[in-house]
């Protein structure tokens, strides 16, 4: 074992592996903040450029980018409204209307310590806790993911507010939006009226970017008299200490939610900040202040967005099973330089799997370094003109929205969106309900129906696994104190 973590430190420990681990957090946290820039897409491209590098090298830069890009997308979601990545369209909900109260330095700060403290336990995790939290993974089947999603579905009625009606209203419209597409079971077309381009269903970067994005510049222009400059993000205080250790069982309990859902394959970085943004706010002194710029809501959403990138890395390691889209191109990577994940990597390759585990941890440290310096300097965007800044960020969002697929079908979708999107915010229907029940409805749909055809149509399926069991039961409660608080909120009929 000692003689094993030797070789892994003399294996790690070059000028090369330290520098492409910090270009690659610098690489990805830039990738993270320009808008439609998503984090595969980040790592996708840098893959070519680690052929030709040593395994331990290349691999470390791809997850550099991989980390830096997790942060990166909450710089936008706070300054602009605009999350350069899906799992900060959560960020969004505190860290804008901070920005605009002149407290956009203590959203990036307390995004930036939750980001490095969820991403230095998930990392941890990954070490100490790979071979259990695989085979926890193992144990969940179409009947557990369904479960598991009507859970996370209950988030709507935490971040509706006061307007639970309008939030349901929201929900319905991005499940309905949802299925578009091919049926992922029969194959058969849904809701494309003869457009073979809705094929593949509605792409969530132009759908993402179109209701958060556009909104804002529209509503912009459509304004009178607008203001030619906002706040700049480096004034007013930093977060305190005092403020970190106040949200500190909300980060801690984000990092554990982010584990947990990442080391299950296919759950992925937005569903776990919403879920622990759902549960800060279910447990918070003052929850009606979420929504309104609360730094808490901030650190959750961060928390459980970060707390999924070791986590992701355990079924890659330990069963040779991606995470995710992003963990999928790692596996490639380790595939190119002739490298199996799995059980037989352990035996065969241990002091690799040593030297990465050892880059990942030091990862942390990079990403708190450039997150810091990214503060003070990517910040700055916050002080252009909104005369001069709306337009740049329209063509980074039509950039972003046309990349993904090279279509300008989806810059069609990005501008219809953009409307829905603004018609939304002017009736104050609130948006997140939507997005939620965009990305989790396939999951819903697709593992319910799979469940069905196991059972050969009963739905006793549901309720014969312990797992199962635990989600309905939390599911139940959630529901109760959701209802119960919002009949609380409701105003007492007035006297005779």
């Amino acid at each position: 074992m000692i003689e094993q973590f030797t070789d892994a430190l003399l294996l790690f420990f070059s000028v090369d592996n330290l520098l492409a681990l910090l270009a690659g957090v610098m690489i990805g946290t830039i990738t993270g903040a320009i808008p439609g820039m998503t984090t595969p897409m980040g790592v996708a491209l840098v893959l070519p450029f680690t052929f030709s590098m040593h395994p331990v090298t290349g691999i470390l830069m791809l997850l550099g980018v991989y980390k830096g890009g997790l942060y990166g997308g909450s710089i936008t979601a706070i300054l602009l409204k605009t999350p350069g990545t899906p799992a900060a369209s959560c960020t969004v909900l505190d860290g804008f209307p901070m920005a605009q109260k002149g407290q956009a330095r203590r959203a990036l700060d307390m995004a930036l310590y939750a980001s490095c403290f969820a991403d230095f336990v998930s990392n941890l995790s990954l070490i100490l806790l790979a071979g259990f939290l695989a085979n926890f993974a193992l144990q969940f089947g179409p009947p557990e993911f369904f479960t598991l999603i009507v859970f996370a579905l209950t988030i709507i009625a935490g971040v509706s507010g006061d307007r639970l009606a309008l939030g349901v209203t929201s929900a319905c419209l991005g499940l309905l939006l949802a299925t578009v597409g091919l049926d992922g079971i029969y194959g058969t077309d849904r809701f494309i009226f003869g457009e073979y381009e809705l094929m593949s269903g509605l792409n969530f970067i132009p759908v993402l970017i179109g209701l958060f994005a556009l909104p804002e510049i529209i509503n912009f222009y459509s304004q009178p008299l607008g203001n030619s400059v906002v706040s700049s993000a480096l004034q007013g205080a930093s977060a305190t200490f005092a403020e970190f250790r106040r949200c500190f069982k909300s980060i801690l309990r984000g990092s554990l939610i982010g584990v947990v859902l990442g080391a299950i394959p296919g759950i992925g970085g937005a569903p776990a900040a919403f879920l622990s943004y759902s549960e800060a706010k279910r447990n918070a002194k003052n929850p009606d202040a979420f929504g309104k710029g609360e730094i808490e809501g901030v650190a959750a959403a961060e928390a459980g967005n970060n707390g999924v990138a070791g986590a992701t890395m355990i079924p890659l390691l330990a069963l040779g099973v991606p995470g995710d889209v992003i963990t999928a191109v790692i596996l490639g990577a380790f595939m190119i330089h002739g490298l199996k994940p799995g059980p037989i990597m352990f035996q065969q390759n241990i002091d690799i799997i040593y030297a990465l585990f050892i880059g990942i941890m030091l990862s942390s440290v990079y990403l708190f370094l450039i997150g810091k310096l990214s503060i003070r300097y990517l910040s700055r965007i916050s002080d252009i003109p909104n005369r001069i800044l709306y337009p740049s960020v329209l063509v980074l969002c039509t950039f972003g929205a046309y990349a993904v697929n090279s279509s300008l079908f989806d810059v069609l979708v990005m501008l219809l969106l953009g409307l829905l999107g603004f018609a939304m915010l002017r009736l104050n229907v609130p948006t997140a309900p939507f997005l939620i029940a965009f990305v989790l409805g396939p999951l819903l749909e697709d593992n319910f129906r799979q469940s069905l055809l196991l059972s050969h149509g009963s739905l006793g399926i549901f309720w014969t696994s312990p797992i199962c069991l635990f989600f309905w039961g939390l599911t139940l409660l959630t529901l109760g104190f959701s209802l119960r608080n919002h009949l609380r909120r409701r105003p007492a009929a007035p006297s005779a």
